[in-house]
This record gives structure tokens, sequence and C-alpha cells, in this order.
């Protein structure tokens, strides 16, 4: 029981790194050759403390890439990568610039602390090279709007854009010419700027399919779910393969973590409770066989 209680208060320092004080997304899209910004939210009681952006899916193995307490070149866009705090909004962003494929991977948001250990939390970053989207699944009220946006790298910026129902070449509506597409239906407008946004109007219930998004040859999947006005439960198409189902993994990894240290500092009050009941229990014994010989009761409690 002593051994449980130690190792258990040894484990107290790391706390604060998995209470979640520090959060950000699962995971950040950008275009290869673009920029890419990352925004990490903190607690109040962090807004002095020194932030950090780190490369690596451990603590142990993780290279920081930039803090808040170095300094940077007057013109952030010339760095690679470069890191703002803003206590006032509690929060610190992260912008990668010239992002490369080899960028792809996973990350941490760090929040220096000098007693225990710091406090992080984790991000993926994946870099396309062609095209991707925001959202691979969107979801609309029947009646209501949707929109999808699609990403494109600086390659295709001149290329023309479609939104296809997937498995039907007929269906395409493209942006042609003049950047832009629309009906009574569908809105498309590319901005040329690595970006397209498609708007579904009027959602039908038959809108609900798996759908294109293209660029030159290049294109990427979007799953459409539309529910039932009135109705919180949506229609959707048949999934596909690719469809990540572990998308909510690490953030069932943290709660999972989270709850295991709390339940050993609850072990570790109780096996101190235990701890100390039984030591007035031997120290009440001893008084009992020893009334009047002090040095005798002295000489028991040792020998124990």
């Amino acid at each position: 029981m002593q051994r449980l209680f130690i190792l258990t208060l040894s484990l107290i320092p790391w706390i604060p790194a998995v209470l979640c004080w520090v959060t950000t997304q699962k995971e950040f899209i950008g275009p290869e050759g673009g920029s890419l910004t990352v925004q990490c939210r903190y607690g109040s009681h962090y807004a002095d403390h020194v932030k950090y952006w780190c490369h690596g899916g451990t603590r142990i193995f993780c290279e920081i890439l930039a803090r808040t307490d170095e300094t940077s070149s007057a013109n952030p866009s010339e760095d690679k990568v470069s890191i703002f705090d803003d206590p006032a909004r509690l929060m610190f962003t992260v912008t990668i610039n010239d992002l490369k494929e080899t960028d792809s991977g996973w990350y941490s948001c760090g929040v220096e602390l000098a007693s225990s250990a710091d406090d992080v939390a984790y991000t993926e970053v994946k870099v396309f090279h062609g095209v991707s989207v925001v959202n691979s699944m969107v979801s609309g009220e029947e009646g209501s709007s949707l929109t999808v946006q699609c990403l494109y790298t600086q390659r295709f910026r001149l290329s023309e854009k479609k939104w296809c129902r997937s498995g039907d070449p007929s269906s395409c509506l493209s942006t042609g010419s003049e950047r832009s597409y629309e009906d009574t239906s569908v809105t498309i407008s590319d901005d040329r700027t690595e970006a397209f946004t498609v708007t579904l109007k009027k959602l039908q219930m038959r809108d609900a399919d798996w759908y294109l998004c293209s660029a030159g040859q290049q294109q990427v999947a979007v799953q459409v779910q539309v529910r039932p006005h009135g109705s919180t439960k949506p229609v959707t198409s048949p999934p596909t393969p690719s469809q990540p189902w572990n998308r909510y993994r690490y953030m069932l990894e943290s709660i999972v973590g989270c709850s295991s240290l709390l339940l050993l500092v609850g072990l570790a009050v109780l096996a101190r409770k235990i701890l100390r009941k039984k030591a007035s229990s031997r120290f009440k014994q001893t008084e009992e066989i020893f009334p009047d010989n002090p040095k005798g009761m002295r000489d028991l409690q040792r020998s124990k």
C-alpha cells in the first residue's frame, strides 16, 4: 500500500499535462506551397507562460520549432514557422509558410510549466498536393443550404473547377472561364487563392450522396448528408472504405488519460488514509501493552 502511495504521488506533477487546459483542432489541412495557420487555446492561468510549437508525436521525441520567448524576424512571412501569443484572447497562433509534403505529421501546441510536465495538445498537419476539402462530410437540414470548401494547390489556380455527383460524369457543374457557376440549386465560386466554394441551396432528401470536388485532373470525395425537416438524424449514403472511422481516437485517448490520473489521485488519498489508520491502530496497541513503560513502547515501534 505504501508503494502504491509513493508511485501515485510521483505521477501527480503530470496531471496538468492531461487536464485539457490547452486545446486545438484535431487536424489542419494546407496546400503544398501555401501557408497554414494553427490556433491553440489555453486557460487563463497560462497567460504569462511561455508557449511553443513542437514537431513530434510524443513528448520525448519532439523538436521545438518556435517559442514565444524567442525573437522572430521583423517580417513573420519570411520565417518558415512563426508564433504569436495573444493573452487577451487566451490563444496563440502558429503560422507555417511554404508548406511541403514533408511538413505533414504530428505536432503539439505547448505551454511551458516550471514545476510539472508541460501542458500540450496534439494535432495532425496534412499537406496535400492537388485537391482537398476542409470537411469530408457535411450535413444540412432539408430546405436549408450548406457549403463545401474545396482546396487546391497553386498550380491549379487557373484550372477549371467542377462539382460532380460521384459515379455520374453527366452531373458535373463547372466554373468555366467565369470562375463561377450558379443555378437554382447550386452555386460555385472560385477565388483563385487556393479554394473554391460550393453552396447547395434548398436541400432535398435526394441530394444526400457522395460528390467530387475537382480541379484539373485532381479530385476528392465529399459526403453530403441531409436531415429531414425537424429531425436530428441525417439521411446518408453508404460509407466508402476511405471513411475516417478513427477520427475521434485521439480525443478518446485524452479523456482516458485524464480519467486515469484522476483515479490515481483518488487512490493516493485513499492509501494515505489507510496508512494513517493503521499507524494509529499500532500506536494504540503499543500503549495498551506498555502503559507505564515509554521506553519499551519506543523499542517496539522501532522493531516494527
